[in-house]
């Protein structure tokens, strides 16, 4: 199977090999079969859209489409090292920078269930005098799996 790189465009072929164990296991190289070992930066989330999705132009003339997904913890997951949380789902903040993406997207409604995948990436941006900072999943795809009741 080959998988192709959203951040870089690389393509990477994927192959199953097994341990002394037996178990199946995935490796990924480049297309050649030259092993990866820079890492990955795939998401794929599944939740519920928490509110619309809001459409943001900004001053570098760029528009993205600015969107949150509510996705259950995993089992286990709600651990702190203060003890136990009650927090069982995270709100995951996402943006689509292409334009059939954010066309997409703009017609989400709050409740909807859809999948997500993209990248995380951390963006930089001036306000209010500073520098700040925001950490998202950029979509590369999406898509509704159910849709919300109409209000």
């Amino acid at each position: 199977m080959t998988m192709t790189d959203t951040t870089t465009g690389t393509k990477k072929s994927t192959k199953k090999s097994t341990g002394s164990t037996g178990a199946s296991r995935s490796s990924t190289g480049d297309a050649k079969g030259v092993p990866d070992n820079d890492g990955t930066n795939e998401v794929r989330l599944r939740g519920r859209l928490t509110s619309a999705p809001v459409v943001v132009d900004l001053p570098s003339g760029h528009t993205l489409v600015s969107f949150r997904i509510s996705v259950p913890r995993g089992p286990g997951s709600a651990r702190t090292t203060a003890g136990v949380t009650n927090q069982r789902v995270d709100s995951i903040p996402c943006s689509a920078w292409t334009a059939s993406l954010r066309r997409r997207i703009a017609g989400w409604r709050p409740g909807d269930t859809v999948e997500v995948a993209g990248a995380v990436c951390c963006r930089f941006y001036q306000a209010g005098g500073a520098t700040r900072s925001r950490v998202e999943v950029v979509a590369s795809s999406a898509k509704i799996i159910r849709r919300a009741p109409a209000a």
